[in-house]
């Protein structure tokens, strides 16, 4: 039975699984007597449960283990069950926390933490969320990596859904079992082909997506029960799973070309059908894939790909912060990039598309972009051997002729020659920023901008420590991986290393998108979202500050990001949903605020399993039972 309600001029109607109907229709009210927005996805109020005893402490939306009250502990069924003392949240989350410290590695640290989260969210997402610094590289990268490698091996509970090439026909109907239209915001989709600098990893794939879905929640405050984590299975190259016999996934090679490419066409449908309004995300597919997918599927649902888009957005907006340091214009920089391929193409195109919003020709500030791979500098008679991406970039070779060899143009000869101001490595080629490379960026301006990007630490392009002393002090620097202070000038200031970490980003534009129930992810929001960034730098006030915000106050960044994102939507008519605040930023700020997913026990309402929704009977979401 759909229950349909009429606010103002917005019609809007839920089906029996929408989640909290009641407390949404209580939201509408009281925003009603204050305002006449509406916050679709801020969800009050008692949380309907038709779950008891065990049940329900092994469902992890549900159960608050020792934080139970009295009443709730009688009513469902839980004495007995519990000890009985009453925690609070707050020693739950300290118990915990000493729990944590007792793991020696940082993979006993992750199995812990991932297991928590099997167990009982608010408490895994308020643990982590007052530890994020400490524990992010635990539950993503570096330590996720080595999780994804050993996933058929350490394999404890399924989580996230999965779909494989040889059964194609079960795809609407698996994803169907995770909730309607209504249930899902956001999913989050992966073909394992190359994660996190690691390439292959086949099935195990999944656990890149469901931490990137814990991200989203964490940094974004997108409610975890409504992001969907999918792996696609379409087997795996990478020899020693096929010959492990405790490899889950399909043991046979990938399957590419028209089988390959049907299969996504039949995934991507589902989706649009099943949760027309859910923003799909996808994430570390293969070169030959990421860019082509992208490209075919963004103009017909809200899509993105991190690798390209959230990479692009994070760099342009460490550099737009320079910028604002030095006093300088996006448009007047020369860059050298140093790897060009799925992440280093999506920075020029981001490059670009922010020059274009200051007023640039897309021509001409295609031109201020060197790109330099495998055959060294991209020139136009590599014809063939080019990629999509990298083909507008490619540099007429009469501009070279003097400087060709049988080796290609190099690093070296590219950044004197076209006199760089910026140089952003993205190559995973460790210690290619020599020192020559950087004495010839600081002779080339005053204020270098040197961005060795790569992932992990040891694929770094040079160390910030020797960027610093190699330019004299002079260079403006961001990484990809976090680096302590490097110290400079006669009294030995401490400089802080920006990370450019596109967590300061995705969580952002997701949550924007999601907010506004966008058409599409265009161009311009997120250049706005970089710009967005760029303003929250902490150099703007102190130049030895970092160029980029501290992932600690990521969720500050992150509704910042969402009000330039939701603001971008409303501007070109491609927010779903009316009458958003975009004119008042206290307005638009409360408004993004309150739809944010907070880590705090809400109250339980008994409802009779006869008459519950899916949602109360916990079969919707991550934490689906049953």
């Amino acid at each position: 039975m759909a229950h349909r309600l009429i606010q103002g001029n917005i019609r809007i109607q839920t089906s029996r699984h929408s989640p909290s109907l009641s407390s949404y229709i209580r939201q509408q009210i009281r925003m009603s007597s204050s305002t006449k927005t509406s916050a679709p996805l801020s969800f009050e109020g008692p949380m309907e449960c038709a779950l008891t005893g065990k049940s329900l402490l092994t469902t992890p939306q549900f159960n608050k283990g020792p934080a139970h009250t009295k009443e709730e502990r009688q009513i469902f069924g839980l004495d007995g069950l519990l000890p009985v003392q009453i925690s609070t949240l707050e020693l739950q989350v300290q118990r915990t926390y000493e729990q944590y410290k007792q793991h020696g590695s940082d993979m006993d640290k992750n199995i812990f933490l991932n297991a928590l989260k099997e167990q009982n969210h608010v408490l895994f997402y308020r643990l982590v969320g007052e530890h994020l610094k400490e524990m992010m590289p635990v539950i993503y990268t570096p330590t996720e990596a080595e999780a994804i490698q050993t996933f058929s091996h350490h394999f404890r509970a399924p989580e996230g859904c999965f779909l494989n090439i040889g059964d194609p026909d079960r795809i609407e109907k698996d994803l169907a079992g995770w909730g309607t239209a209504d249930d899902i915001d956001y999913v989050i989709v992966s073909d394992g082909e190359e994660i996190l600098g690691i390439g292959d990893q086949g099935v195990g794939a999944i656990g890149i997506s469901t931490a990137k879905a814990a991200l989203m929640t964490l940094c974004g405050g997108l409610y975890p029960n409504r992001i969907l984590p999918v792996v696609l299975d379409v087997g795996t190259d990478n020899e020693g799973f096929l010959k492990d016999e405790m490899y889950m996934g399909l043991k046979h090679k990938r399957i590419r070309g028209k089988q390959y490419d049907d299969f996504l066409a039949r995934f991507v449908s589902a989706v649009q059908k099943l949760f027309p309004n859910a923003i799909l995300h996808f994430e570390d597919f293969g070169l030959s894939n990421a860019r082509r997918l992208l490209d075919t599927y963004r103009s017909q649902l809200p899509c993105f790909n991190d690798d390209i888009q959230g990479t692009g957005a994070v760099t342009v907006a460490a550099i737009m912060a320079a910028m604002i340091v030095t006093k300088q214009k996006l448009g007047e920089q020369r860059i050298a990039m140093f790897g060009a391929g799925t992440a280093g193409t999506g920075i020029a195109d981001h490059l670009v598309a922010a020059m274009v919003f200051e007023g640039k020709e897309e021509e001409e500030a295609r031109k201020q972009i060197w790109l330099v791979d495998k055959p060294g500098l991209l020139l136009e008679s590599h014809g063939d051997k080019l990629t999509d991406g990298q083909r507008p970039y490619a540099r007429p070779d009469s501009e070279w002729d003097n400087e060709k060899s049988d080796k290609g143009i190099d690093l070296l000869t590219t950044v004197k020659k076209s006199k760089a101001t910026v140089l952003i490595g993205c190559s995973t080629r460790p210690n290619s920023f020599t020192e020559d490379i950087v004495k010839a960026m600081s002779s080339n301006t005053d204020s270098p901008l040197i961005l060795p990007l790569s992932n992990p630490t040891k694929l770094h392009e040079a160390k910030p420590e020797d960027i610093n002393e190699w330019s004299e002090g002079k260079a403006l620097i961001a990484t990809g991986s976090p680096f302590p202070p490097v110290k400079r000038g006669k009294d030995g200031e401490e400089y802080e290393i920006a990370e450019a970490n596109n967590a300061m980003v995705y969580p952002g534009v997701g949550l924007g998108a999601v907010l506004t129930r966008a058409k599409r992810i265009s161009d311009e929001m997120l250049a706005a979202a970089a710009r967005a960034l760029a303003q929250e730098s902490p150099a703007r006030e102190d130049i030895n500050k970092a160029l980029l915000p501290d992932v600690a106050i990521v969720r500050h960044a992150s509704k910042k990001v969402a009000m330039a994102v939701v603001r971008q939507a409303v501007k070109e008519g491609l927010s779903r949903i009316p009458d958003i605040p975009i004119d008042n930023d206290d307005e638009l700020e409360m408004w993004v605020e309150k739809q944010m997913w907070k880590a705090e026990y809400r109250p339980l309402k008994k409802v009779e399993w006869s008459e519950a929704r899916r949602s109360a009977k916990g079969e919707l979401g991550v934490g689906r039972r049953g």
